[in-house]
């Protein structure tokens, strides 16, 4: 089965974003493939590279990059939400006259397209958070 997976919460804040990691984690180790992985709302936060979690915490940002490495997976910020929350790539920062980038490896910045294509090719669009 192919799936893609929306996370709407924080990686801090709500127990959705550990439970789509789960999930995300175990579809994989099933054999079904992840279409991409769309991180909306308040969701965004789970792709700044400045989150610093105490060292005996899980690093929930560390974990996705290192998931999406692993298996070439598309983890894709909503552009909108990433704007009002000052998650900003090179191609963001350079549009909006910042002088900083704090995007994680392995994430990229795109539109709600992303998540219309991704519902799309996909069997499933399984939801996480609110």
């Amino acid at each position: 089965m192919k799936f893609t997976i929306q996370v709407n919460e924080g990686p801090y804040q709500h127990q959705a974003t550990d439970s789509a990691y789960l999930f995300t984690k175990a579809a994989l180790e099933k054999g079904h493939e992840i279409f991409r992985v769309f991180f909306y709302h308040d969701g965004v936060n789970n792709g700044t590279r400045l989150t610093t979690p105490p060292q005996d915490d899980r690093n929930i940002v560390k974990r996705w990059s290192e998931l999406g490495a692993e298996h070439d997976l598309d983890l894709v910020i909503c552009v909108a939400a990433a704007q009002r929350r000052g998650i900003v790539d090179d191609g963001e920062a350079e549009r909006n006259g910042k002088d900083a980038t704090n995007i994680a490896e392995g994430f990229r910045i795109s539109g709600l397209g992303q998540l219309v294509e991704g519902a799309i090719q996909s069997d499933r669009l399984v939801v996480f958070g609110d």
